[in-house]
């Protein structure tokens, strides 16, 4: 069983250490610093590596910056519309910093 998911589009980013946060809703700010969570892709739940939570923040489309997008792989304007086409209409986010975990 996994604890969160990502598309599977993101899952190289991940490995490589490109990607270092994700932006999500209320159903998924319950996470806190120190969690270890198994992460598996959206499609298939496929298991494919452990992440640590860093810190978890509530946050809004307006406050993300270039540092946020350059996180995420993306440039700011991709980043808001992936955001606005997973989750629309919603205004309040929390962005969960987390690192890869080797074993």
């Amino acid at each position: 069983m996994n604890d969160i998911t990502f598309y599977q589009r993101f899952e190289a980013d991940i490995l490589a250490g490109r990607k270092t946060i994700t932006i999500r809703d209320k159903s998924e700010s319950h996470f806190k610093a120190g969690d270890i969570l198994r992460v598996g892709r959206f499609e298939d739940n496929q298991y494919f590596c452990t992440i640590e939570v860093l810190n978890v923040s509530p946050i809004t489309l307006d406050e993300l910056t270039e540092l946020h997008a350059k996180q995420e792989n993306m440039g700011l304007e991709e980043l808001k519309e992936v955001i606005r086409g997973i989750y629309p209409n919603r205004v309040i986010f929390f962005l969960i910093k987390f690192r890869m975990l080797l074993f």
